[in-house]
């Protein structure tokens, strides 16, 4: 079935070479089935076209007879405005795609056509407001971005103002730290000092603070 399929497909031209085996094979059979289906939809939208054709052609034969036998009336005996006329109707009815060129038919056509416009029209006013509110919202987030960036700056120098004045202040309490240690140091090397040379306890500041309290 493949061969037929492909033989069928390239007619008189030889069938290119490829490689037979059972996973080539189940393809090629997908796409004849494929190809089949496809060609027989085609086949029948086309005798539905043709069915169409000789449908409308009937009825415009049947259009011009009554034409020709009550009014005496073709194309051949209509003037040029009356030609020109005849194409605007049916270029109108055509763009309005009514079913006929009834005054029926065109005041209908016309009336959805208008109901539609005013509905596009209303969603297109809504499509604005909404875009307009967007750009609001947009324009507010903006500035409270660039605000929030002002602030941020700002916090961030005052943090660096701070981090310096902290710096200072441990710097100025290692020094103090550092001098309180030393000055113990020297205190109570001098009061071993005055001690060695056998001074007198009364004589010291605490006991004559002490007295003369």
């Amino acid at each position: 079935q493949v061969t037929l399929w492909l033989k069928k497909m390239y007619g008189n031209q030889p069938i290119p070479q490829y490689e037979v085996n059972a996973r080539t094979v189940d393809i090629l059979y997908e796409l004849a089935e494929c190809n089949e289906a496809r060609d027989k939809d085609v086949s029948l939208l086309i005798e539905d076209m043709k069915q169409k054709a000789a449908e409308y052609e009937a009825e415009t034969n049947y259009l011009q007879g009554i034409l020709t036998e009550t009014l005496d009336l073709s194309l051949s005996s209509l003037s040029g405005k009356g030609v020109s006329d005849l194409n605007v109707l049916v270029n109108s009815a055509m763009a309005l795609e009514t079913k006929d060129t009834s005054l029926t038919s065109f005041f209908c056509a016309i009336n959805d056509m208008t109901s539609e416009l005013y509905a596009t029209e209303s969603k297109n006013r809504e499509m604005e407001l909404e875009l307009s509110d967007i750009r609001n919202k947009l324009t507010a987030a903006l500035i409270l971005e660039k605000r929030l960036e002002e602030d941020l700056k700002k916090t961030e120098e005052l943090l660096e103002v701070e981090k310096a004045k902290a710096d200072s202040r441990a710097r100025n309490l290692k020094f103090l730290k550092d001098k309180s240690e030393d000055l113990k140091i020297r205190i109570k090397a001098a009061e071993e000092q005055l001690a060695a040379t056998g001074l007198d306890q009364s004589l010291t500041h605490e006991a004559l603070v002490s007295l003369s309290e």
